[in-house]
């Protein structure tokens, strides 16, 4: 631990200082630290120790009242210091810290009313009660008693040697990324749910959380089946509601263990519903329980070297036979001097005397042979149980060593031996003895009581592990060299009296270890049924599974009720199953898989070497994360592979659910990181050139307007956007606020959210970026030079059309525009203008028919071809067809033309009409004349207004300051049509010679300029333009004014400014009369071929 020294500051000039180290009982002042009566400070607490600063202001005359503490020593930081809080008081808050589930804002109030009424209790358990001993509880479990000796027996002891490696190496593992990550800061209440949803994100987290409480839901069933068997086959067989025929199978003790299964969890519902502190009570009972039966074992095993236990096994043959349906384990007996048949002599033979009665052949032909059961530690059996006899089901349980006669017997006679009642193999026996190894967790789920969390974990949770594999360990081998083999295959100990198999070995009592395990398994059931229910809530608390909610409620005192009624009837489908050889490869499945994603998390976090990741546990590498990892994967497959496919099912399935509608979580996730690092190598990939024709799509740069609301004015255009994108390639909405950066920061934020809200209504998949510029045009110029990063730049435009613009005497929309189509083309970016945008479809409709008109007039690229294309790949657009037009000179031979056209979509494998459109010369109609007329008799008109509003303007500044010069090119110049000039005060103007004389002169011009307009002659170029644009839209609209869409070439602005009003004239008169039209600018390059 790293030593701090505070050392004071000494302040020759304030008398009434004692020292710095006021700063202690400034900020500790309600707990009781110090303090002089009648000293104050600006620094203030709530109540709840977050301490707040009232006067953090240099002005403030309280603080100059009461001392000027901040002036000599942080008057620097005093502005800030109400979002910047002194280290004092942040280490207090960090002091007073309570370990609460995250997100769960309820708990936050509730602590924080708590915290008022009495002081918080500090955590205080140590390694040994807070992490070893309740790891060893819930890794000790029913497995250990009731199928471990069953699993030797089956697979021998070098094969169970290895089971019990695979599955401790891998919880091992797990350990030691687990508490890499459980000691990378605090850990708050909810375990190994917090720790990976924190490590990998809410998608992750959700997803591994609710497969953790499956498992364990599932483990409580586990336990209760367990204790049921007990209970029914060796505490009380009696209690048997069903009865199996003699010829039957296992289905009568299948529907007693659901009848008391369901009883029993039932119960135990009830006993956790109404008070959990009985539960924690009684852990310590329960754990005695389990040391006491393992150490019977112990001291079995010992004894039996000396004094084996007087277990025997009755053999017919080489088949054993089950010991409570007969006494006597023989053929024959004795009684008096006469020799007559035995109860097993009457079991397989028909009635009557020895002689004469007909007998099963098998039982004929072989001997009745009695053998020790637990022949010793001493005894050299370890060597008949090294390999494994794996069998089918309904095979008989056979000892290699014994004669036996090659006969089948009869059918009938099949009761009396003990047999399997499931096939065995490898596989199916690591699924079972898996559960043995998981309750790792225990230790991090109580982080929240530890007094060091960050040793305690990794310490205790190793300690437990490396505990219970060394009991696993030695009890392989303690079973293999004492057990006889068809007993430890006997999974129900039918050869030994029914007796529990692993009970004939402990001393004093086969009782200590019935007895006892019966006590262990309720009581982990019990913690089962406590534990997941909160799990369960914490989940529903961090609100990012939406349908889970409910489950986040719960009593006034927060206990789960929902949660713990989702649970019971969750546990009762375990139940239902009846079989514990069938539900532990259930749990197996959850557990691997929270098990794989905590050693995936700490592996994550070690690679990318984010710089939060800082454990104090250092005995961890990215590469043990790895091995645990595919151990877990492997382990999940070699136990079940259909039930490992189902687990990931449901798990990828919870997955894509939390990321489409789960609630927005920043938990600062590794896998966010990871998508950092990724999106870097990949844009590092691109920036080595420009991306090739065939890969080549439109990546769209939106420039939407807003209005005084900061709402969207046309939302249509991201339609648009989002019908051409179809998810595909990039989108980034931008938009301009006018102003100043410093005072609008809060609206663009609002703005982004704005934009933001309608990207989602119109499932536009993108980013948006909004900035804040002095003039709307050079914030347009800043997004299309800057937006992107890297190769993932926009390389096309879309920008709506101004409307109004002939009607409104403000000349910034159009020029705005004008300016945009300008930066385009000089940025050789592509450009799209959608006109009469509001009557484009939205994402609901859908087009049954109609065409899609392409009027390809000039070569652009290739963009006009591509457009349609997308667009058809729509749902809204897939049912039109598509139509090219083109146009033909005089001089062009049209019918070769269609030919070329047709073979050219051919090659491009796209599907449409052709039609070559003749356009004959003409001569200029007088319409063309007039609307030219018209159109620049109008711009002149409109220059006038605006100069002679500009003249007013000047006249009121040149009174205000005499001294000031304007010049005369300022007077159409952007500056002042960009920035909107205040209203001129109100001034007394004071009359001169020479400004009665400037009077005279303006109101003598009046009729000359009007006499200009009269006689003013359309200048020939802009005739010849207006004459193109009339006739072409005479054709286009002939041709196609019942289209659904028409993608139209743009024509580029005038180099020329002067001329740009008239270009918004000729664009006018291109696109009149049609209802949808596309203009399309291409930005340089090829964006289509015809090569594969």
């Amino acid at each position: 631990m790293p030593h701090f020294t505070v050392v004071p500051v000494e302040d020759c000039a304030q008398t009434n200082y004692d020292s710095l180290e006021g700063i202690n009982w400034v900020d500790y002042r309600d707990t009781g630290q110090g303090g002089f009566p009648g000293h104050q400070d600006t620094v203030s607490s709530d109540g709840q120790g977050n301490h707040k600063e009232d006067s953090p202001f240099l002005n403030s005359a309280d603080a100059a009242k009461n001392n000027d503490f901040y002036d000599r020593n942080l008057a620097l930081f005093e502005e800030e210091l109400d979002i910047r809080p002194k280290v004092s008081s942040l280490l207090s808050r960090l002091v007073n810290y309570t370990n609460i589930t995250q997100g769960a804002k309820e708990h936050e109030e509730e602590e924080s009313a708590a915290s008022r009424r009495k002081a918080p209790k500090s955590p205080n358990m140590g390694t040994l009660m807070g992490v070893y001993l309740p790891c060893l509880q819930n890794i000790f479990g029913v497995i250990l008693f009731l199928r471990l000796t069953w699993i030797v027996g089956t697979a021998g002891v070098v094969q169970s040697f290895l089971i019990v490696l695979m599955c401790c190496s891998c919880t091992m593992l797990t350990a030691i990324s687990m508490s890499a990550i459980a000691t990378n800061g605090v850990v708050p209440a909810g375990g190994a749910y917090f720790m990976i949803s924190r490590s990998l994100g809410p998608e992750f987290g959700g997803a591994v959380g609710l497969c953790f409480y499956l498992g364990t839901t599932f483990a409580a069933a586990m336990y209760i089946l367990g204790a049921i068997e007990i209970f029914l086959k060796y505490l009380l067989p009696q209690a048997a509601i069903f009865h199996a025929d003699p010829h039957g199978g296992g289905g009568a003790m299948l529907n007693n263990m659901r009848v008391y299964g369901t009883i029993c969890l039932s119960l135990m519902a009830v006993v956790v519903f109404v008070g959990v502190k009985y539960v924690n009570k009684l852990a310590s009972l329960f754990l005695a329980c389990v040391v006491i039966s393992i150490v019977s074992i112990y001291a079995g095993a010992i004894k039996s070297i000396t004094h084996p236990p007087p277990f025997t096994v009755c053999m017919l043959g080489n088949r054993t036979l089950v010991r409570s349906l007969f006494d006597v384990c023989a053929k024959t007996v004795v009684v008096g001097n006469d020799t007559e048949p035995s109860q097993l002599w009457k079991k397989f033979c028909s009635p009557g005397n020895i002689s004469s009665s007909q007998c099963d052949e098998y039982f004929i032909q072989n001997n009745v042979t009695e053998i020790q059961g637990i022949p010793g530690l001493a005894s050299g059996i370890i060597r008949d149980n090294m390999w494994g006899d794996y069998l089918q089901k309904g095979e008989i349980l056979e000892k290699a060593g014994l004669a036996s006669a090659d006969v089948h017997g009869a059918m009938e006679s099949f009761g009396m031996y003990v047999s399997a009642d499931i096939a065995t193999s490898f596989t199916l026996l690591v699924g079972i003895f898996f559960p043995s190894a998981t309750g790792i967790m225990a230790g991090s789920n109580r982080s929240g009581d530890l007094r060091d969390a960050q040793k305690s974990i990794p310490v205790g949770t190793i300690l437990a592990i490396t505990t219970t594999s060394l009991v696993y360990f030695s009890s392989v081998v303690l079973f293999g060299a004492c057990i006889e083999g068809v007993v430890l295959r006997d999974k129900f100990g039918d050869a030994v009296s029914k007796n529990l198999v692993v009970g004939t070995l402990s001393w004093p009592s086969p009782w200590v270890i019935v007895i006892g395990s019966f006590f262990s398994t309720v009581g982990a059931g019990l913690q089962s049924l406590t534990g997941a229910p909160r799990l369960l809530q914490a989940i529903a608390k961090d609100n990012i599974i939406p349908f889970l909610r409910v489950f986040g409620h719960g009593k006034a005192n927060g206990e789960p009720t929902w949660a713990l009624l989702l649970t019971g009837l969750i546990a009762e489908l375990g139940i239902l199953i009846a079989s514990l050889d069938m539900v532990a490869p259930i749990l197996s499945m959850f557990f691997l898989m929270c098990y794989l994603f905590v050693n995936l998390a700490c592996a994550v976090q070690t690679l990318l070497r984010t710089p939060n990741w800082r454990p104090r546990f250092r005995y961890y590498h990215w590469a043990l994360s790895f091995l645990g990892m595919s151990m877990c994967l492997a382990l999940m497959f070699i136990s079940s592979w259909y039930y490992a496919i189902v687990a990931m099912c449901i798990a990828g399935m919870i997955y894509k659910y939390i990321e489409y509608q789960g609630a927005e979580k920043e938990w600062g996730d590794g896998i966010r990181g990871l998508s950092l690092s990724g999106a870097r190598y990949a844009l590092l990939r691109l920036e080595v050139g420009p991306p090739h024709t065939k890969n080549w799509r439109p990546q769209l740069l939106v420039l939407l307007k807003l209005d005084e609301d900061l709402h969207v004015k046309y939302p249509r255009l991201l339609t648009f956007a989002s019908q051409l994108k179809a998810g595909k390639g990039l989108t980034i909405v931008g938009s301009v606020i006018q102003g100043n950066f410093l005072d609008s920061y809060g609206e663009t934020q609002a703005a982004e959210q704005a934009i933001k809200n309608m990207m989602e209504i119109e499932r536009v998949k993108g980013f948006c970026q909004v900035v804040v510029a002095s003039k709307v045009r050079d914030g347009v110029t800043h997004l299309i030079q800057s937006c992107g990063l890297g190769g993932m730049k926009h390389n096309t435009v879309v920008m709506g059309w101004p409307y109004g613009w002939r009607q409104s005497e403000d000349p910034r929309a159009w020029k705005t525009f004008i300016n945009t189509v300008r930066c385009t083309t000089a940025a050789h970016l592509a450009l799209m203008v959608p006109k009469n945008v509001s009557f484009y479809p939205s994402n609901h409709e859908r087009f049954i028919d109609g065409n899609i008109d392409v009027w390809w007039i000039v070569h652009d690229g290739g963009m006009l071809m591509l457009l349609p294309f997308l667009l058809k790949q729509h749902k809204v657009w897939r049912k039109c067809k598509m139509r090219i037009f083109t146009v033909a000179q005089m001089d062009d031979n049209s019918i070769q033309m269609k030919k070329d056209l047709a073979t050219f979509l051919y090659q491009l494998r796209i599907e449409a009409e052709v039609e070559v459109v003749e356009m004959h010369d003409s001569d200029i109609s007088a319409y063309t004349y007039e609307r030219t007329l018209m159109m620049e008799q109008r711009s002149q008109m409109l220059r006038q207004m605006r100069l002679s509003s500009a003249e007013r303007d000047r006249e009121a500044q040149l009174v205000k300051d005499r001294h000031s010069l304007v010049r005369m090119g300022s007077l159409y110049s952007d500056e002042e049509e960009e920035v909107v000039e205040p209203p001129p005060e109100k001034v007394q103007m004071t009359w001169t010679k020479e400004k009665c004389e400037a009077e005279r002169r303006n109101k003598a011009h009046a009729p000359e300029n009007f006499r200009e307009l009269i006689s003013l002659k359309p200048d020939q170029s802009n005739v010849r333009r207006m004459h193109t644009a009339v006739k072409l839209n005479e054709v286009i609209v002939n041709k196609s004014h019942d289209a659904r869409l028409v993608l139209l070439n743009m024509p580029g602005p005038p180099r020329n400014t002067d001329g740009d009003e008239n270009y918004m004239e000729f664009l006018e008169v291109l696109t009149e009369g049609l209802e949808r039209v596309l203009l399309v600018r291409g930005g340089g390059r090829e964006v289509i071929t015809i090569y594969s």
